[in-house]
């Protein structure tokens, strides 16, 4: 049968839109590892915890592409070794992952990723990091070796031990600290650390109570350490721990004459860090979370999570990005000397 000219321009047309959506499909087939279990088994959310080894050069007016990239790399390895953990923790959780209305949905209990090649990611991942840790930067390697050891330790026994499961989370906030300054040669003050761990302690517990919260809301059964936990007790760890990361980041913050930043000027930046642990108070207020149930849903709070609340609370992610430009203005100002 023969086609008018007509119908060749619309048959090209329609080959040419046939084509063109091939081609848009094939795109997205090779992005499609953003989304894919295996990059979800990950945990990439988490990596913002990781966050904290960029603190120490930036404390200490370290800002350059040399620093940087040293801090980065770091910030690397230390990702590939909690991302190891968690598949790690997924393959020895599968069963109760399974019963779970949530977890069911992690890529190992949902049976997209296997427990052999999960262990294979792990063991790669875990393996590389640290000989790669070792062999570029000693510090860095004791540091992650030492992250390592302490994640053995709580999956083992910390995570059911009472204050002490806690503790160990603020301590892995300490090593990466340490490591962030280890990879940029930065000598490190003790009123960095303190309020490093005093910061950590506070998100613990924070998480402990939201997930508190949750357990008596309702939902699946939760970690048996809860049971020795009361609301009443996380309260007044809270306000120990709340007021000793204000103290500790006001006296680094007051400059060099109490051994803190190298400028007084970054009393300015405390407004932020106030503002910032009070708005996280207020997310994990029964009220509050009453007011939002509506909306999301999440009896525990945003505060079980900290990851999220940095990456959705739009106020708390405000404030980090205002104090952020603040430090950065403050370091301009001093290399040009206009400040001391």
């Amino acid at each position: 049968m023969t086609q008018t000219k007509g119908e060749i321009s619309v048959s090209r047309v329609v080959d040419a839109s046939t084509l063109a959506s091939e081609g848009s499909a094939a795109a997205y087939s090779r992005f499609s590892f953003f989304k894919s279990p295996y990059l979800k088994a990950l945990r990439p959310k988490q990596w913002t915890k990781n966050l904290i080894l960029f603190a120490a050069p930036l404390f200490s007016f370290k800002i350059g592409w040399l620093p940087f990239l040293e801090v980065l790399h770091a910030y690397v390895l230390f990702c590939c070794v909690s991302s190891s953990f968690y598949l790690i923790n997924d393959v020895l959780d599968v069963e109760s992952d399974r019963r779970h209305p949530v977890k069911c949905k992690r890529p190992i209990a949902a049976g997209l990723i296997s427990i052999p090649t999960a262990i294979a990611m792990a063991v790669l991942l875990l393996g590389g990091a640290l000989s790669i840790a070792w062999s570029t930067n000693l510090g860095v390697g004791f540091a992650l070796s030492s992250y390592a050891l302490l994640q053995i330790a709580y999956n083992l026994k910390l995570k059911h031990t009472v204050i002490l499961d806690i503790v160990a989370i603020a301590t892995g906030f300490v090593l990466r600290a340490y490591a962030g300054a280890a990879a940029t040669s930065t000598q490190l003050s003790a009123w960095f650390l303190l309020c490093t761990a005093m910061l950590a302690l506070f998100l613990g517990i924070e998480k402990r109570k939201a997930e508190l919260r949750h357990s008596r809301g309702g939902a699946s059964k939760r970690r048996a350490v809860l049971a020795r936990y009361s609301l009443p007790m996380l309260s007044r760890m809270e306000s120990v721990v709340t007021t000793g990361t204000i103290m500790s980041y006001a006296a680094w913050s007051a400059g060099p004459n109490l051994s803190g930043a190298s400028t007084h000027w970054m009393m300015l930046t405390l407004p932020f860090v106030v503002y910032g642990i009070f708005r996280y108070q207020l997310l994990s207020d029964p009220k509050e979370i009453a007011r939002r149930l509506s909306n999301s849903g999440d009896r525990g709070g945003k505060t079980e999570r900290p990851e999220e609340v940095l990456l959705t609370d739009r106020p708390i992610l405000l404030t980090v990005v205002a104090w952020v430009a603040v430090v950065v203005l403050i370091l301009f100002l001093k290399q040009q000397g206009l400040i001391q």
